[in-house]
């Protein structure tokens, strides 16, 4: 049952971890960016890490390419082959799996080339400038060096939270393209959870044209709350591959701008076995799982996320309804501290 939920709100990041955020909140909604993608080919001076970071964003979505990647994680290594494609203000991006279970991640929206437009929201689409003002609140962008990635010289940026709540990232941007070269997951010990390194950058090429990236849709309303979140962490649209509201599982989703966490609420059926409540391990990934008595049905809350498992536990400890939503007080019938779990035993519980 985990892995059906990881698998429903897993994101391919093969850009910028920054470059998933569908909307930030706030003065960030109502505003639009503009960029012309040909900037990018002409020489900056300016090289500061905020500097090179906003012009990583945009020249993710400004480049046209190929490239073959590999991805070490808990499960091992594997091999992707992506693609990365601007044609008449549709932006697509595709990656496949080489090696292991065949999996294709496709994500394909519309961004506004037309300044008389309102600009269209891209699945990955928030602007550059606004997302980088909110990561810059929550992260250090740590002074860079010049290293070399896949036979290209590259940027190195690190990227250090300001509180133990969230993980860490280090970044090699090419020096040439501004596109991320290679990208690791630093967990609150300084370990590396996972490395994502382009291996071959095939023939990268501007859109000649001028993107505008700005306002998405709007999160989801729900009467179900997450009532305490780290610092930065908004309300997000929910991607088109999640389960659907109006079916078993209501699905929340919070970024800081790095790092997604979602929450999932559902009822128990009569004849389903439901996650132990507690902390399940999933690879890089926690799990946190309370149960609550709901208007007299039992009720599964799952928070879910690359987040320490304490900052999972905390937010399902505090999921509440909504009482002007006409909801009452849910009653706890599970605990979400002290319990842990591996995925290799989770996936034998009878139900997951």
């Amino acid at each position: 049952m985990l892995r059906f939920y990881l698998g429903a709100v897993a994101i391919s990041l093969f850009t910028l971890p920054g470059a998933v955020l569908a909307q930030s909140h706030g003065e960030a909604r109502a505003a639009t960016e503009s960029f012309d993608c040909r900037e990018l080919a002409k020489a900056d001076d300016d090289v500061s890490p905020r500097a090179l970071f906003l012009r990583s964003l945009w020249a993710s979505h400004c480049y046209n390419f190929q490239a073959r990647a590999v991805r070490i994680s808990y499960d091992g290594v594997r091999t992707l082959a992506l693609t990365h494609r601007v044609e008449k203000g549709v932006e697509t991006e595709v990656a496949r799996f080489l090696d292991g279970p065949p999996v294709a991640v496709k994500k394909r929206g519309s961004v506004s080339q037309d300044s008389s437009q309102a600009a269209l929201d891209f699945t990955a689409g928030v602007a550059p400038g606004a997302l980088t003002a909110q990561i810059v609140e929550h992260y250090e962008l740590q002074p860079m060096e010049l290293e070399r990635v896949a036979g290209r010289s590259a940027w190195r940026l690190d990227i250090e939270p300001q509180d133990g709540l969230r993980y860490g990232y280090r970044l090699w941007l090419d020096s040439e393209t501004s596109l991320p070269l290679k990208r690791e997951m630093i967990g609150v010990d300084g370990q590396i959870l996972e490395t994502f390194q382009i291996t071959d950058l095939q023939s990268p090429s501007l859109y000649p044209e001028t993107l505008r990236l700005g306002p998405g849709h709007r999160p989801v309303d729900s009467p179900w709350q997450a009532q305490w979140l780290p610092d930065g962490f908004t309300p997000q649209p929910i991607p088109p591959d999640s389960p659907r509201q109006s079916e078993r599982a209501e699905h929340r989703m919070y970024s800081d701008g790095l790092t997604s966490i979602s929450l999932f609420v559902e009822p128990l059926a009569g004849d389903q076995h439901p996650l132990l409540a507690g902390i399940h391990r999933l690879g890089i990934s926690h799990a946190a799982v309370r149960h609550v008595i709901h208007q007299g049905r039992p009720m599964q809350i799952l928070v879910l996320g690359e987040a320490p498992a304490e900052v999972l536990a905390r937010i399902a400890s505090g999921v509440t309804w909504d009482e002007g939503s006409g909801g009452g007080v849910d009653r706890v019938v599970g605990d979400t501290q002290g319990q842990q779990k591996d995925a290799s035993a989770e996936t034998s519980t009878p139900g997951s």
